[in-house]
């Protein structure tokens, strides 16, 4: 009898979507995709000819995902392949998926410019008045010609004339316009246009660019660099104006979906650190072709930028190893603002442009907060001011001009759609909106892309050109938040399996119910551990802003901001049903956009903005919320929904919610079963806090 284990075949992780599975040894990549329902594009159906299909490996041990990937692992190129990158050419390390096939385990990447129904970047320009006070500014000067009688050098002419008619004094020139000084002064008849470049009073002010004769035009980027979404606006900096905004996914995703994993890529791989710092920089560069391209501006009249980020991103963006903010006590490189040429780290403009980085608060409360905060102003506020930015690491701010605390949950990918069944990023064929009847308990969602609700007529028809692909962030906060208005699952989150013989939507699954919520292709379905999943991550959030209320001395917040990508999309009342809030009149819960961008823009207009908040961010008191020693039953409390303890008076006006219920025998079974618990961050952050006590 053969006693030898069958072989395990080869895991393999798609990125950025996250799906992953297992497929025997020579199954095509295109086929492993298409099961896995990723979308890679082929359009000669596998015949090697349309280069559509391209994929990278990764290479390097993925700790969270107990893979280590090689290109070992992958066919080498056979004829078809071979013969079309002879004729066609194929970038480095890319492949085909329709001939490369599968020898061991794998990370690859689907490039998102093979991608068509790429994800919607939902980052826009919030539309504000901000005051210009840029720290470049244009100056066109009228030289003298050499004169044999005084002796003076054309640089100092040139300084001369701008102390003169401009006032400028103590002039600084970037080094690579130096040989170019007298060139430029002869082309035009001594008549030049001086970009000179200031920020802080005390600093001297540095001429950064020259042109022969007039010149007007003198552009800014400010960009958020987000571990999902880049965004940026180009801005003129003469007259305030968004020339053009543009969005794309953070590369850098296909080394770990969350911060800590990225962390965790740096830590075992050598080169980790330089190829993520390598793929944001490039993906920036590209950004900025993108919207230079759009609004008809020639890259090299970008004389300044401003850069907003969470910590991590922030570190790896400078090329900082960001490996202490992965263990207590989240100690970052650097807080200040900084300073540099664009050039010295790689961002393709004009050679002397300059780039400025706003401050960071804490370890795990970057720039990109200090950014909502210096948009939103809650220390402008007389009333209490709650500002979320929901992400994988929701940044939160509690305050008013008396005094404003700070705190950041680990909610892990759950609201992004990671970690869920049938979760996706926000794109086109996502769902995005969901409805129950809470008599027939039947559904009705809304798809991106698709005009009609699920229920309307003509629904299936146009729903076939974008095609059905899955549950984005806003739904899943919906979806969860709907089964408990009707009665689907209980206060405590559990899927009543009693429902089933009312309906057959409810059906059993494992030791616990789900809920289908769609019955095709693909058959969407939410489980009792995605249930889970929400809860986990929503009294994450929950428990973060009850400390920080608890540290104010209120029981009550006056207003609520929701900040970034995601928290644009929320609808208040589903994000407070669900318990991600605390009550709050919803009048006075509003989504603000990307306020991290928005703060890099005014960052860019106006450089007394930038003295604000490096001002601000010295009284911003950072609250460590696992260090506190009952976070950990304000977060039990918080897995309720809304919440076990806290009333939500201000939402029973706006919404009939279920009556308040005990603790089961079926929803400790349930969160059994679901085998989960809190998020891994916080777990080490208690442990360091564990070993500071003792």
């Amino acid at each position: 009898m053969d006693t030898q284990p069958k072989p395990v075949d080869p895991l393999v992780l798609f990125m950025p979507s996250g799906k992953r599975g297992r497929f025997p040894v020579g199954t095509p990549i295109l086929d492993a995709a298409r099961q896995l329902g990723v979308y890679v594009e082929s359009v000669c159906g596998g015949r090697a000819t349309c280069g559509r299909c391209q994929v990278e490996v990764q290479e390097g041990n993925f700790a969270k995902h107990q893979i280590v990937s090689s290109l070992e692992n992958i066919s080498p190129k056979g004829p078809k392949e071979e013969r079309y990158e002879h004729i066609r050419g194929l970038p480095d390390g890319r492949r085909l998926s329709c001939s490369a096939t599968i020898q061991g385990d794998l990370v690859v990447d689907v490039p998102q410019d093979t991608v068509i129904n790429a994800q919607v970047v939902r980052k826009a320009a919030v539309d504000r008045h901000i005051d210009r006070l840029p720290a470049v500014q244009l100056c066109y000067v009228e030289v003298d010609e050499p004169d044999m009688h005084k002796p003076l050098g054309d640089l100092d002419r040139l300084r001369h004339v701008l102390e003169k008619d401009w006032g400028w004094k103590d002039l600084l020139i970037a080094p690579y316009l130096l040989p170019q000084v007298q060139g430029i002064l002869r082309k035009e008849n001594w008549g030049v246009t001086v970009a000179i470049h200031r920020d802080m009073d005390t600093s001297r002010p540095f001429i950064i660019a020259m042109w022969p004769g007039l010149k007007n035009e003198a552009y800014g980027i400010a960009c958020d660099i987000g571990s999902t979404t880049i965004a940026m606006h180009l801005v003129s900096l003469l007259s305030g104006r968004i020339v053009a905004s543009s969005g794309a996914p953070n590369p850098q995703i296909r080394f770990g979906e969350d911060l800590m994993s990225r962390v965790s890529y740096v830590m075992m791989n050598p080169d980790g650190r330089e190829a993520m710092t390598k793929a944001v920089r490039e993906a920036v560069n590209g950004l900025i072709g993108k919207v230079c391209e759009e609004g008809g501006v020639d890259r090299r009249d970008i004389l300044d930028s401003v850069f907003v980020a969470n910590p991590i991103m922030h570190h790896l963006f400078l090329g900082i190893d960001p490996t202490e903010l992965g263990q207590a006590p989240f100690a970052l490189a650097v807080s200040s603002s900084m300073q540099f040429w664009a050039h010295e780290i790689d961002i393709d403009v004009n050679p002397g442009a300059r780039l400025y980085t706003l401050p960071c608060i804490a370890g795990h409360v970057g720039a990109d907060a200090a950014g909502a905060a210096l948009s939103e102003g809650p220390y402008r506020q007389d009333k209490m001011m709650l500002l979320v930015d929901v992400g994988t690491n929701a940044e939160i701010i509690l305050g008013n001009r008396a005094r404003v605390v700070a705190a950041s949950s680990p909610t892990g990918p759950a609201f992004e759609g990671a970690e869920i069944s049938g979760g996706q990023r926000a794109a086109p064929g996502a769902i995005e909106r969901v409805r129950i009847d809470p008599e027939t308990l039947e559904p009705k969602y809304h798809v991106i892309g698709v005009e009609k609700w699920s229920d309307e007529p003509g629904f299936e028809e146009a729903a076939g050109q974008v095609g059905v692909t899955g549950i984005c962030g806003s739904a899943i906060i919906e979806v969860v938040a709907e089964m408990y208005l009707s009665g689907i699952i209980s206060e405590d989150g559990v899927i009543d399996g009693s429902l089933a013989a009312r309906s057959p939507r409810i059906f059993q699954h494992g030791r616990t119910f789900s809920y289908l919520l769609r019955d095709g292709e693909p058959r969407l379905v939410i489980t009792q551990r995605d249930v889970r999943a929400i809860q986990l991550a929503k009294a994450a959030l929950y428990a973060g802003v009850k400390l920080l209320m608890e540290k104010q001395g209120v029981d009550h917040v006056d207003m609520i901001r929701f900040a970034g990508a995601f928290g644009s999309f929320i609808d208040p009342k589903y994000a407070m049903v669900l318990g991600l809030i605390p009550d709050c009149d919803l009048a006075n819960v509003k989504a603000v956009g990307n306020a991290s961008g928005t703060g890099a823009l005014m960052a860019l207009l106006n450089r007394d903005h930038r003295r604000e908040i490096e001002d601000e961010v010295h009284r911003i008191e950072k609250i460590e919320t696992a260090l506190e020693p009952h976070f950990q039953q304000i977060f039990i409390d918080a897995m309720a929904l809304p919440n076990k303890v806290d009333a939500f008076p201000n939402l029973s006006k706006a919404v009939k919610l279920p009556p308040r219920q005990v603790d089961s025998p079926e929803s400790v079974a349930a969160v059994a079963a679901t085998g989960d618990a809190a998020p891994r961050r916080r777990s080490r952050e208690e442990r360091a806090a564990r070993r500071n006590r003792d």
